[in-house]
């Protein structure tokens, strides 16, 4: 089976879960780093925790009842820093975080829980202690891997730098990707992993530096080796030039994010603009929309919950439009027990598992959303039809197959007598989160007055019982 274009056919009812894995779960203190700090301790841009994949396979039971299905791991290869972004060695998971065996381990385990994990791809640039990079330092132009990187004056120099690198950091040294031979050991990693552990598929970091012409070869290696592998690419802005097709099945959605943070949080748009915008970005998506990677956060954005000032309510919202909208929806780890962070280095602490440390209403609110995302095809398939706007309160509806859930958000102040029709023969309606009925007279839910910072997400009465809540949150 080639590759036709298509999505994954997991990837629109995948719910990601991204894990930072030095912060994530210390399953074997045996490979801990030396220097390991404690689990509390507040993250600078080089202490290790001593988080590993024996962590994560330890919590697959916790992951699991949250609901995620799809795990993304930040980079496991060795390196030299906790984030893993300037790897040492492809073909090698790092130590610290188990080698090898623990990754086909983690597969293996996430695989009979019918749960997917991608990895994150590294390749537009590695770390100092790669071979290549390393033959140079020390042959310099008489090495046969001098044309593996941008070098542009010898001896090599970090201070000026004399060859090219990522981010103006000397220990990125990007690769040359017009070098066939880069390509085809680049290529080769990408099937050696889909071979050798099974992964589902993975994250490419920063593809906009390099040539789309790598990535449309990247794309048939890997559907090639494996036609349900995901690939997803890190991109920040214009995302229309990498879903033809030819390169990847979605990129990260910061788009999205930045839209519903507009709405939810400054109030830069109104709920009129808000929908048009979403439309929009609907549309430009087209047919890739079912395979954008959602977010709110990320390893590179402050927590969610900083962001909104702790307000649960406003995060709500947000939530309930993330998870309601076509693509996969992801959470970044900690992110459901409500942790706490400004930008990196700080949005990357150590995962509070203590329950005097974790928000429990936060926790439900994603539970239960993730619960009825995977009930309701029509939050997965379907895109949102207006039902009514006023000032800061949007109104949606979803409707795939039979099957229809309506969504009301009010980020701004609260609103009087309201009637918003339901477009529906369902003539009663349950909120997940509060488990109230909301009958319908006349085709319209009447509200006599909808709260500021409301969020509502309605489904038929006669489909309730799997979301219907143990309490009111």
């Amino acid at each position: 089976m080639g590759d036709n274009g298509q999505l994954p056919s997991w990837a629109a009812d995948a719910v990601f879960y991204q894990i930072f894995p030095d912060r994530f779960y210390n399953g074997c203190p045996e490979n801990d780093p030396h220097g390991t700090r404690p689990w509390e301790e507040l993250p600078t841009p080089a202490n290790f925790f001593g988080g590993d994949l024996q962590g994560i396979s330890q919590k697959l039971d916790y992951l699991q009842h949250l609901g995620v299905n799809a795990l993304y791991l930040n980079p496991i290869f060795v390196a030299r820093t906790n984030h893993k972004y300037d790897t040492g060695d492809y073909t090698q998971v790092d130590p610290a975080f188990g080698g090898n065996q623990a990754l086909k381990d983690l597969v293996a385990a996430c695989h009979a829980r019918r749960m997917r994990i991608i990895l994150d791809g590294v390749f537009n640039h590695c770390g100092m202690e790669f071979f290549a990079f390393q033959d140079v330092q020390q042959h310099g132009p008489a090495s046969p891997y001098a044309d593996w990187f941008t070098v542009h004056s010898y001896p090599l120099n970090t201070s000026p730098l004399s060859y090219m690198v990522c981010g103006d950091a000397p220990y990125l040294p990007k690769l040359n990707h017009q070098n066939p031979a880069v390509q085809e050991y680049l290529l080769n990693v990408a099937r050696f992993w889909l071979e050798e552990a099974g992964i589902d598929g993975w994250r490419l970091d920063v593809p906009f530096k390099i040539p789309f012409a790598f990535w449309r070869e990247f794309r048939r290696v890997v559907k090639e080796t494996n036609p349900e592998a995901y690939l997803v690419g890190e991109v920040w802005r214009e995302a229309e030039p990498w879903l033809q097709g030819d390169t990847f099945d979605g990129v990260t959605n910061y788009r999205l994010r930045e839209l519903i943070l507009d709405y939810c949080l400054t109030h830069t748009l109104d709920a009129e603009d808000f929908a048009f915008e979403v439309a929009q970005l609907l549309h430009a998506h087209g047919p890739a929309a079912r395979g954008m990677l959602n977010l709110l956060g990320s390893h590179d954005t402050p927590r969610i919950l900083t962001l909104m000032k702790g307000d649960v309510d406003r995060l709500r919202i947000a939530l309930t439009v993330l998870f309601t909208l076509p693509g996969a929806p992801m959470v970044y780890y900690g992110d459901e027990v409500g942790m706490l962070g400004e930008n990196d280095p700080d949005c990357r602490r150590p995962m509070a598992w203590e329950e005097s440390r974790q928000n429990k209403a936060v926790h439900e609110i994603t539970r239960r959303l993730i619960q009825c995302r995977k009930q309701h095809p029509a939050l997965r398939q379907a895109e949102p039809e207006t039902l009514f706007v006023l000032n800061g309160a949007w109104a949606y509806r979803q409707a795939y197959q039979g099957d229809e859930v309506i969504v009301i958000v009010n980020p701004r102040s609260g609103l009087d007598h309201l009637q918003i029709p339901v477009r529906s023969r369902m003539t009663e309606w349950v909120d997940i989160f509060s488990g109230k009925n909301w009958p319908i007279l006349g085709g319209c839910i009447q509200i006599e007055h909808l709260a500021a910072r409301f969020c509502s997400l309605l489904v038929p009465a006669s489909r309730a019982n799997d979301t219907s809540p143990r309490r009111t949150i």
